[in-house]
C-alpha cells in the first residue's frame, strides 16, 4: 500500500449495484441462498463473497472494513457496533483464564474498567505500566503475557506510545502489539510502525460527525477471520455487530477524513501554542515542550500533524467546570464527551470519560482534578477562536492565577 492513506482510501472503487456512486446499502437482517450446501459451507467459515446473516457480516460492513483496511494498511479490518465493542473482542479471542496482558496505564477509562475489573472474572491478569518506557513493558512481561497494549496516543493525558520499540518486544515474545489509534487516525499508522491489530472507536474522528457509534479490529486476514469464526470468534458470538446504515454513512464521512484531520491538527497546534506563550499549562505533542514531541515528530505523516486533541489545567474541577460552562455559553463548543466533531468538544476527564479510574491512580498518572480535554473543532478563523476563548479566562480571573502558579 502507498504510504500515503488518503489515497488509497480515494482509490477505493464501489458502485452501487444500480450505478450509483455510493455502494447500496444492504438493509436486511437475512440472506437467501440458491444452494443448501452454499449455506453449510458459509456457517462452516468459508464467508468470502457470502452472507447469511447480518451479525456474520453484510455488504456495507465489508465495504466500511476494507476503506479502515485502505487507512492503516492491514490486510483486513472488521467493524463493531463500538468502540468497546472491538476492545472487548479482540482481548477475548487472544486471552483466555490464566493469561496475562501488559497494558499503558494511561487509557480510556472504559478499557480500563474492563481490564480492571470485568477480566478478573474470567482469571485473565493485567499490569499497567508507564507505556513511554519501553523498559516498564519488558520487566512486567511474564512467560504467560499474551499481548502488549497501548494507545498510540493516549487519553487523556496524550503520552506517546513508542510503537517500534513496542513492536520489537512484542515480535521477540511472539505475541501481538495492539494499538488503539482512535486519537491520531492518518496522523500515525501503527500497523506500518510494526504493530499488529489496530483499533478504532469510530465514533470520534473518522466518522466526525458525533452521530454514531462504532468500532473497528484492523488486522490481518487470519486473525480477523478468527474474530468471526460461528463457533469460537468472540466477535461472533459477543454480538457487537454494527447496523448497515450506519456503516454506509461513515463509509462517505471517510472521504473528507483527511481534510478534517489537517484543520483539526493546525487548530489545535495554535491555541497551544498561544496558550502556552499565555503561561497556561497546556498539553500538546505538538509543543517543544511536550515529553513526546520528539518520538511523535518521527512517527507522523506530517501533513496530518499532530492530532486535534489537547488538555489545559485550570487548576482545580471548580475552575474548569466555571470555564467550561462559559465557554458553551459563548458558543465556543460544548461541554460533552467525546471528539473528532465540527464544534469543539470539552470535558473533565476525571469526572466524566477517566472517571472508573481511581482518584489515588488518577493523581499517580498526573491526571489533576482540574484538568480539560478539549477536542478542538474545524473552526475556519483560528485566530477569533483564541481571542474569545482567552477573553472567557480573563473574565473569570484564570489567567493570573495560573500564571502565579506556574511562577
Amino acid at each position: 500500500m502507498d504510504h500515503n492513506a488518503s489515497d488509497a482510501l480515494q482509490d477505493l472503487h464501489y458502485f452501487g449495484e444500480f450505478g450509483g456512486v455510493n455502494p447500496s446499502i444492504s438493509d436486511s437482517s437475512t440472506y437467501t441462498f440458491l444452494s443448501a450446501k452454499t449455506m453449510f459451507d458459509t456457517f462452516e467459515g468459508n464467508t468470502e463473497g457470502c452472507y447469511l446473516y447480518s451479525r456474520h457480516s453484510s455488504p456495507s460492513n465489508l465495504y466500511l472494513g476494507e476503506a479502515l483496511a485502505a487507512l492503516e494498511g492491514t490486510e483486513t479490518a472488521n467493524v463493531t457496533a463500538s468502540g468497546m465493542g472491538a476492545i472487548s473482542a479482540v482481548i477475548l479471542q487472544l486471552c483466555s483464564a490464566g493469561d496475562h496482558l501488559v497494558s499503558s496505564r494511561t487509557i480510556y477509562g472504559g478499557t480500563y474498567a474492563f481490564m480492571k475489573n470485568f477480566l478478573k472474572r474470567f482469571g485473565i491478569e493485567v499490569s499497567f505500566v508507564d507505556i513511554t518506557r519501553p523498559e516498564a513493558v519488558q520487566a512486567a512481561l511474564k512467560p504467560n503475557t499474551r499481548m502488549i497494549y497501548c494507545e498510540a496516543v493516549s487519553n487523556p493525558l496524550l503520552e506517546v506510545a513508542n510503537i517500534p520499540a513496542l513492536a520489537r518486544l512484542a515480535d521477540a515474545r511472539g505475541i501481538p502489539l495492539v494499538v488503539d489509534n482512535t486519537f491520531s487516525p492518518l496522523s500515525i499508522a501503527p500497523a506500518r510502525l510494526g504493530a499488529h491489530i489496530v483499533i478504532h472507536s469510530l465514533t470520534k474522528f473518522i466518522n466526525g460527525t458525533s452521530d454514531t457509534v462504532a468500532g473497528a479490529v484492523c488486522g490481518t486476514r487470519e486473525f480477523c477471520l478468527a474474530l468471526k469464526d460461528v463457533n469460537d470468534g468472540a466477535g461472533m458470538l459477543l454480538g457487537s455487530t454494527l447496523d448497515s446504515l450506519r456503516a454506509a454513512s461513515i463509509l462517505k464521512n471517510m472521504r473528507t477524513l483527511h481534510l478534517r484531520i489537517q484543520k483539526h491538527s493546525a487548530n489545535a497546534l495554535y491555541l497551544a501554542q498561544r496558550f502556552e506563550a499565555d503561561g497556561l499549562r497546556v498539553v500538546y505533542p505538538g509543543l517543544a515542550s511536550h515529553p513526546g514531541h520528539e518520538l511523535m515528530q518521527e512517527l507522523i505523516v506530517p501533513e496530518y500533524g499532530f492530532g486535534g486533541i489537547l488538555t489545559l489545567d485550570a487548576g482545580s474541577l471548580e475552575q474548569a467546570n466555571r470555564l467550561m460552562e462559559l465557554m458553551q455559553r459563548e458558543n465556543l463548543g460544548y461541554l460533552a464527551v467525546s471528539l473528532g466533531f465540527y464544534k469543539t468538544l470539552f470535558s473533565a476527564p476525571g469526572t466524566s470519560t477517566s472517571s472508573e479510574i481511581p482518584e489515588e491512580e488518577q493523581e499517580a498518572m498526573g491526571l489533576s482534578d482540574g484538568l480539560i480535554r478539549f477536542s478542538i473543532g474545524l473552526d475556519h478563523d483560528i485566530q477569533r477562536t483564541y481571542q474569545r476563548m482567552r477573553q472567557c479566562m480573563e473574565s473569570l480571573e484564570l489567567l493570573p492565577e495560573l500564571n502565579s502558579t506556574n511562577g
